[in-house]
């Protein structure tokens, strides 16, 4: 695995998908527009496991682990953040707050493997929290205290489900990712039924027109496929805190987008929290690689 600088192309390649996955967030808003959002994020899983799953072989992990990943995932990550993305919260700050899924992460891995809360992790959490506390302070249109909850649950879900990969061990994440969506469709398309209803998700996916379709196939061919694919494609050959730290992109291609593509404005006091937010996980993500260059000096 290569320790130098990342070559150009992998460089662009490593932007490609964080542009992909930060712009994502735009693309769910336009596909809520035509279909509720437990139909929408049905159809997205049940587009990442079909055809994908007849052309990769099933990673030898325990089928509970899979099943847990597609459910935290599926059902906890992105059913509770399409819902919120309906009325409850902008595009650009749900970009933002969903990346505090890193802090739960440190929590579970606290609660679950006895890891020690470090003090550049106290500051950083601290940073994070005080954007939310900012965002909170600024309820509005834009973000709601039901959207804040609903993402925030959403950031713990992401955070559970990295804690049940983790314990996957090394595996192919394109295979994993699309075998564990084979648990994530059942529930969703269960919930959409629950609570939207089948002639609403009937009618919706009768009505679709091209753009709603290409909504759903970016979710599971951009985001899934291709994301996953060149993601780890770049970590087979370049250490984890060389391309790690480039996800912190995300929510400002996140925001970026949205103020663009559908005007979300940028106001002082979305600037401010989305600093602090953005503060707090860069010092947790760079914190170690900047410590570990020193010691030798």
């Amino acid at each position: 695995m290569s320790r130098a600088p990342l070559p150009p192309l992998h460089l662009l390649l490593a932007l490609v998908v964080v542009a992909v996955w930060g712009t994502n967030f735009v693309v769910i808003k336009w596909g809520l527009a035509d279909f509720p959002p437990l139909t929408f994020a049905a159809l997205r899983f049940t587009f990442a496991v079909l055809p994908a799953v007849f052309f990769l072989r099933r990673p030898a992990v325990p089928w509970w682990n899979l099943a847990a990943y597609g459910v935290l995932i599926g059902v906890g990550q992105f059913g509770l953040l399409y819902i919120a993305m309906t009325h409850w919260i902008s595009p650009g700050l749900a970009s933002l707050v969903v990346q505090t899924q890193a802090f739960f992460t440190i929590g579970f891995a606290m609660l679950l493997a006895g890891e020690r809360l470090r003090p550049f992790q106290v500051v950083a959490l601290g940073l994070a929290a005080l954007g939310l506390v900012w965002l909170m302070a600024h309820v509005s249109a834009e973000v709601t205290g039901l959207g804040l909850a609903l993402v925030l649950v959403a950031a713990l879900s992401w955070a559970g489900g990295n804690t049940v990969q983790r314990r996957a061990g090394p595996v192919n994440m394109l295979a994993y990712v699309v075998w564990a969506s084979v648990f994530s469709a059942p529930p969703l398309i269960a919930l959409a039924l629950i609570t939207e209803g089948w002639p609403a998700m009937s009618d919706a996916i009768a009505n679709a027109g091209p753009g709603a379709w290409a909504a759903v196939l970016w979710q599971s061919l951009g985001n899934t496929i291709f994301g996953y694919t060149a993601w780890g494609w770049l970590l087979a050959r370049h250490p984890a805190a060389t391309i790690s730290p480039l996800s912190l992109l995300v929510p400002v291609f996140g925001m970026g987008a949205s103020a663009i593509l559908l005007g979300e404005p940028l106001t002082s006091w979305k600037l401010v929290a989305a600093a602090l937010v953005l503060s707090g996980l860069a010092l947790n993500t760079l914190w170690p690689r900047f410590t570990r260059r020193l010691a030798p000096a």
